[in-house]
């Protein structure tokens, strides 16, 4: 069991804090990968701090873990936290707050290779032609990263 789990086993339904590395990796077209469990909403990859463990090195494994991709340099893009990042899970009724640590990659290796059997989708998309089942806080998110990629190279 993860960290989460072990928690809740002594806190059942209350609010628990969590923190939640994510990236926005980058191709050399400017398209950005995002990822999604079958159903859900399509969010950059990402996974939750466990203890003993970097934020770094979270994202890291679990970007490797789930996506095949090996992620050669980190660059922080921002921390998120408030209101707006409170989620209840409606089948268990599990509330969390997730205090988000964004980082942007631009420097991976390797072929997108997902997990069908956990349900698992990852591709790349055009910051023009983001799917419509995405996450709006992500979406708000990667607004500002445009502008930041445009500023460092107009082709994105």
């Amino acid at each position: 069991m993860g960290y989460c789990e072990d928690m809740r086993e002594v806190i059942g339904n209350s609010p628990l804090i969590i923190v939640r590395p994510s990236v926005a990796i980058i191709n050399d077209f400017g398209e950005i990968l995002l990822s999604r469990y079958s159903g859900a909403t399509w969010g950059v990859p990402g996974g939750i701090l466990q203890l003993n463990e970097s934020v770094e090195e979270c994202i890291t494994r679990n970007v490797l873990e789930e996506i095949g991709i090996k992620i050669n340099a980190l660059n922080l893009f921002g921390v998120y936290s408030g209101k707006e990042l409170i989620n209840r899970v409606e089948e268990s009724g599990d509330e969390y707050q997730t205090i988000a640590i964004g980082y942007l990659c631009t420097e991976y290796e390797g072929e997108i290779t997902t997990d069908s059997n956990q349900g698992k989708e990852a591709q790349f998309f055009g910051s023009n032609q983001l799917p419509e089942e995405i996450d709006s806080f992500i979406k708000n998110k990667l607004v500002g990263l445009k502008g930041q990629l445009e500023k460092i190279n107009p082709s994105y």
